[in-house]
C-alpha cells in the first residue's frame, strides 16, 4: 500500500496465477492501490527459443520495465 502500485510478473498465462492471488488479497483487504498483472494474456502461444519468446511476450527486462513505468505514471 505504501508503494502506491503493485506489479506481478509471470512467464505464463496471467489467469489464476500469482497476479490473481494478489488481486484477491488486495480486494479482500479493501486496499486502494494501482495494480497490474504482467504476463501472457489468455491466448494460444507460439513456440521458439526461450529468450525470443520472452521478448515477444514483453517478459524480458525491457518489457517488464515499460510496464512498470506505465503503472507508476
Amino acid at each position: 500500500k505504501s508503494t502506491g502500485a503493485i506489479l506481478t510478473v509471470e512467464e505464463h498465462n496471467v489467469i489464476n496465477g500469482l497476479g490473481s492471488t494478489v488481486a484477491e488479497i488486495i480486494a479482500e483487504a479493501s486496499i486502494s492501490v494501482r495494480f497490474k498483472r504482467h504476463g501472457i494474456m489468455d491466448v494460444f502461444t507460439t513456440s521458439g527459443p526461450y529468450e525470443d519468446l520472452l521478448a515477444y511476450y514483453f517478459l524480458d527486462a525491457e518489457g517488464i520495465t515499460k510496464t512498470a513505468q506505465k503503472l507508476l505514471i
